[in-house]
């Protein structure tokens, strides 16, 4: 169990959120069965808490890395939005440019219509796009299809076989498809890949040298912690070898995740306007508030409320067995990102480990007393 501060020095009785509070927080994390959890909150000084719990392996004693790699997932959908905000800061889209002035005929079909859906519409999830992801629901699948690779056309054309869920703009539904067209309007709009785009503009300029896209291969960096997922079976299968779909596949640390938040709340990639748009949000549906109570949602940024007053901003991932749960103050000088290398197909389950984490986000960004004073 990892419960020292990242610099090596001892945690002392300063007032706020210390050491023992996110030590507690990230133990209470793996309740619901969760194998391993790695926390890091980075304070106002710059300075890291960092804490671990449980296992890296199931079944041996091999501890939690505290720096390790773990799948972001829907984390990266932050990433892609702010590509898309730069581009329209430059003037090369605007956010209400509909997709087929963009992708002229890809979104058509059983009553899906690039002609009335906006890229502002698919960055907020109103656009209505269904999603039809691929993904294993038994142990059996992923064997058989964890090395399976899907082109952006395949994604969206699964999408075209449903009608939608919502004419665009009357309702709110998340839609991973709806970020996979993003990136295809990402690409021909700046005449080069999208992942390309993210690398240049987002994660060389803030030092996220341990965030990447792994493509076909189906394995981790190390360290890492392995992926779970249980099974409604009960059945836990190690599902960290597989291949994700590229914008669900980021792989980062917390260290680089909080690097972001703090970077993208701080001013660093985006101007005042294009920002006070990312956060310009609305309600999210009832089953995603459930998880989110009091969420919001923005253009691929999420408000959440704090218990001790004002709000916070983040964005979760839930892939191919990591859970990851972040937020940041309103100035990004606060930032923590939790990381449990479980995830459950038991509703039940999947909710308290929610709470848990979600908790213990909320008390290390409340209370902040002392800051800066290396506790």
């Amino acid at each position: 169990m990892a419960v020292q501060p990242s610099d090596g020095t001892a945690a002392t009785a300063a007032p706020g959120y210390r050491q023992g509070d996110l030590r507690l927080d990230t133990d209470a994390i793996r309740t619901p069965g969760v194998t391993g959890v790695q926390a890091r909150v980075t304070t106002v000084s710059g300075r890291d808490l960092v804490a671990t719990a449980g296992v890296a392996v199931a079944g041996t004693n091999r501890p939690v890395p505290r720096d390790g790699y773990f799948r972001i997932a829907s984390t990266g959908k932050a990433l892609m939005a702010t590509v898309i905000l730069q581009l329209a800061d430059e003037g090369k889209l605007s956010l209400d440019d509909t997709v087929d002035r963009r992708l002229p005929g890809v979104i058509d079909g059983n009553g899906n219509d690039g002609r009335k859906i906006t890229v502002r519409q698919l960055l907020q999830n109103t656009s209505g796009l269904h999603d039809d992801l691929p993904g294993f629901d038994t142990p059996q699948a992923y064997y058989q299809h964890r090395h399976d690779t899907y082109t952006p056309e395949q994604i969206v054309a699964r999408a075209m076989k449903h009608h939608p869920d919502f004419r665009p703009g009357t309702g709110w539904s998340y839609s991973n498809t709806g970020y996979v067209v993003l990136g295809m309007i990402a690409e021909k709009t700046a005449g080069r890949p999208w992942q390309e785009e993210v690398e240049r503009r987002i994660l060389k300029p803030l030092g996220m040298h341990h965030t990447y896209l792994p493509g076909t291969t189906s394995t981790l960096r190390r360290p890492h912690a392995d992926g779970y997922q249980v099974f409604t079976s009960g059945e836990r299968t190690d599902v960290t070898e597989q291949i994700v779909p590229d914008l669900g596949g980021y792989v980062s640390t917390t260290a680089d995740v909080n690097r972001f938040f703090r970077g993208l709340l701080g001013g660093k990639l985006l101007s005042e306007a294009r920002m006070a748009e990312m956060q310009d949000t609305v309600p999210v549906d009832k089953r995603i508030e459930m998880f989110w109570p009091g969420g919001r949602y923005g253009l691929g940024l999420v408000s959440r409320p704090l218990t001790c007053g004002g709000s916070y901003w983040s964005h979760e991932g839930g892939e191919a067995g990591y859970i990851t749960l972040n937020g940041a103050t309103d100035d990004g000088s606060r930032t923590v990102t939790v990381s449990m290398s479980t995830s459950f197909n038991d509703p039940g389950k999947t909710l308290r480990q929610h709470k848990a984490a979600s908790g213990l986000v909320d008390r290390a960004l409340c209370d902040t007393a002392g800051d800066g004073q290396g506790k």
